[in-house]
């Protein structure tokens, strides 16, 4: 159905579809439960990727929106165009148009380049999740889910947001859409937050009046005794993040505690030690863990005096008539542009440094 309403001045008319593919209610049907425990809306901060965009195409997510510094992002895209010109460039005009972009990723903060045909700019995401009674919201039984998990640390996960067509036009379920009226007004404000942090979220609103949510990511964090610290990065499944918890308790921690010595060779963790030698009771502790982790869907997790969970985490893109919103003003730069890569000449080949 049609929502009917446009909304504040500028925003999209919202197509409202209710599910009725059995699967697509299911998810629906998971989402308002969500709804209903769900208490307030705490928001960690932006996130940044990149989206690229042709003639006459819809935007589209090239490089992940999970970066906590814009220039992190800048790198990806700097990176990403030497490797085209290296490998993928027609002749020596797109490669000398790709390293003049490239020349331009290395000296200055550029949010936006069109390069050999393609529209690149760098995008800006709110991370945020919801808490209740119980927490932080933990992953949803609809979320997806391996169906037989794979521990194995050699084998890759699905990549965020690959392939991720942005499409602020699609139809969208109920709940999206409570969520997405909801999130429209979304701003910093409070003293604690900075002047131009501020103003920078209002004057958002006006020129990104509407909200695009992005799939959601599963993260690890540590209930502390100020709330709740991240132990991991995002990540695209639930079973990635606990995949991610395993090797910390198994391969990581014990080196960085001297539990495992540095010469350890790659293979070798807190299963393969525990059985004897030094610290064989503090890594068969590690073992213990990891082990109670693989046991199923663990979202939960008690290890020495800690308390480690696997949360859903939730991103929303601000959209304007031009599209998605790029890097604000008064977001932080951790670094600067540098090179990252050798120079190459017209036709592919890196120049030695002298």
């Amino acid at each position: 159905m049609d929502h009917g309403d446009a909304g504040p001045s500028g925003t999209r008319p919202m197509v409202v579809r209710v599910p009725v593919e059995p699967v697509e209610a299911a998810v629906e049907a998971d989402a308002v439960d969500a709804a209903a425990r769900a208490g307030d809306v705490m928001v960690r901060g932006p996130l940044f990727g990149v989206a690229a965009q042709s003639a006459g195409a819809r935007w589209q997510v090239v490089a992940g929106v999970t970066e906590g510094c814009p220039q992190l992002a800048r790198d990806w895209l700097n990176s990403r165009l030497w490797f085209r010109a290296k490998d993928e460039a027609h002749d020596r005009a797109e490669r000398r148009a790709l390293l003049a972009a490239v020349a331009r990723l290395e000296s200055e903060r550029v949010d936006e380049l069109v390069v050999a045909g393609t529209r690149y700019r760098v995008v800006r995401a709110e991370e945020y999740a919801v808490a209740g009674p119980d927490g932080i919201e933990q992953p949803r039984p609809t979320d997806p889910e391996p169906l037989l998990p794979d521990w194995d640390r050699a084998v890759r996960d699905a990549e965020i947001d690959d392939g991720l067509v942005l499409d602020p036009d699609a139809p969208v379920t109920p709940t999206q859409a409570i969520e997405l009226l909801a999130l429209r007004g979304l701003c910093y404000s409070g003293e604690r937050f900075p002047q131009d942090v501020r103003a920078d979220s209002r004057q958002a609103l006006d020129t990104h009046p509407d909200v695009l949510l992005l799939p959601a990511t599963f993260a690890v964090v540590e209930r502390t005794a100020g709330g709740w610290k991240p132990v991991s990065g995002p990540h695209a499944t639930a079973h990635a993040a606990r995949k991610s918890l395993d090797f910390a308790l198994t391969w990581m921690w014990p080196r960085m505690r001297g539990h495992i010595p540095d010469d350890a060779g790659p293979h070798t963790d807190a299963r393969t030690r525990a059985a004897g030698g030094p610290w064989a009771a503090e890594l068969a502790a590690y073992a213990e863990a990891g082990d109670a982790l693989r046991a199923g869907r663990v979202n939960r997790l008690e290890f020495q005096g800690s308390v480690y969970q696997v949360v859903r985490t939730r991103r929303l893109v601000r959209w304007g008539p031009d599209g998605p919103e790029g890097p604000r003003r008064s977001d932080v730069n951790s670094q600067d542009p540098a090179r990252i890569h050798l120079a190459l000449d017209e036709d592919g080949r890196v120049v030695p440094e002298r």
